[in-house]
């Protein structure tokens, strides 16, 4: 993990903890940026027409990186996007379960739809809460994050599994976008049957790409309404016989954010998802355990058996204009200041950070 901290040169001049905001750009990613624009300066048009054809060959890494039929996958600039295009062809008279105070991008697109709606409050008793509500007989899609934004609660993905399998007509949509590029994931295995996520936090994919994955059972529940001639991969001959997933496709996709997002998949893959997993475990621990020492975390985070590497500190504007002045990259949420690990961070930048908090 040393060696790699050097293909990041903004690591040099801070302690970067805003992976929840913006992943960072790294050397090897600039380079091949730099290629594929060479390209299409001395070959025009020319080079997009081979980029587009080679499209296939991007759901297929995202297909492989989370384990789904690459059929199953859509490309989407981002995780927004694609969740409201899948809304426009989901039954208005379904019943959802959201949770309070997600992400916006998440709830807000449920909300102005009307659908019949319910709230689970994320609490300590998170994952018991979600499966009463589901009990009751009045859910049909349970939308959720599965990393929490502002605080960083990540849901038990065993209870996700078992939820799936006590009710297996219960449609589920996850949003990612801070969990995709965290540890090792199988969709086929995880009881989700819908999964979006933007590219540019942990995957390091950069702006302008994401994408949706979807199961079997996904495709009876929506009737997708989105159309273009990104849809047909322009012959219009194909207009009858539209694959679930490329009405989620229906302009241009830019082969520069999405060859970025196929080559950091790559990136990820080179170092080992397992390897990263076990990084961010170490450091979510490290760090769960100092500011829980100073009495920096709510007693929710404290008290549940499994966090991600993202936190929420009780702080105020003094505390926040330390940690910047100290080249600590961060941000307020919510309450508090938001702090957030990823691979390329270590035990000692934790250490730090709990130094200038107690000074």
């Amino acid at each position: 993990m040393q060696n790699l901290r050097k293909k990041f040169p903004v690591l040099k001049q801070c302690i970067y903890a805003n992976t929840p905001a913006t992943g960072l750009l790294y050397e090897d990613l600039l380079e091949w940026r730099q290629e594929h624009d060479l390209d299409y300066l001395i070959g025009g048009s020319n080079a997009k027409q081979k980029n587009f054809k080679n499209m296939f060959k991007i759901r297929d890494a995202v297909g492989r990186f989370f384990r789904c039929k690459s059929e199953n996958v859509g490309l989407v600039p981002n995780f927004t996007l694609g969740l409201n295009i899948l809304l426009e062809g989901l039954p208005k008279n379904s019943r959802v379960l959201l949770l309070e105070n997600d992400y916006p991008s998440l709830n807000w697109p449920f909300e102005t739809r009307n659908f019949n709606r319910d709230y689970v409050e994320i609490d300590g008793r998170l994952e018991e809460n979600i499966y009463s509500k589901v009990e009751s007989g009045k859910v049909d899609v349970l939308a959720f994050s599965m990393i929490q934004w502002i605080n960083g609660i990540k849901i038990d993905l065993e209870f996700i599994k078992k939820l799936k399998k006590d009710y297996p007509n219960l449609l589920i949509i996850a949003d990612g976008t801070q969990f995709c590029g965290t540890q090792a994931f199988d969709f086929s295995d995880s009881g989700i049957d819908v999964l979006g996520a933007s590219g540019y936090k942990w995957l390091l994919a950069g702006y302008g790409n994401g994408f949706i994955l979807v199961s079997e059972m996904a495709k009876e529940r929506f009737e997708p309404k989105f159309i273009g001639n990104g849809s047909v991969d322009r012959d219009i001959d194909k207009r009858n016989s539209i694959p679930f997933c490329k009405y989620l496709e229906p302009g241009h996709l830019d082969s520069f954010n999405f060859g970025s997002l196929e080559f950091s998949l790559n990136f990820l893959d080179t170092i080992g998802m397992d390897h990263i997993g076990a990084q961010l475990q170490k450091l979510s621990q490290k760090a769960r355990n100092g500011f829980a020492s100073q009495g920096l975390l709510e007693n929710t985070v404290v008290d549940r058996a499994v966090h991600s590497t993202i936190f929420n500190i009780k702080g105020d504007t003094q505390l926040y204009t330390k940690l910047l002045n100290e080249n600590v990259v961060c941000i307020p949420r919510g309450n508090g200041i938001r702090l957030g690990f990823h691979f390329y961070n270590t035990e000692n930048e934790i250490d730090r950070i709990m130094d200038i908090i107690k000074s």
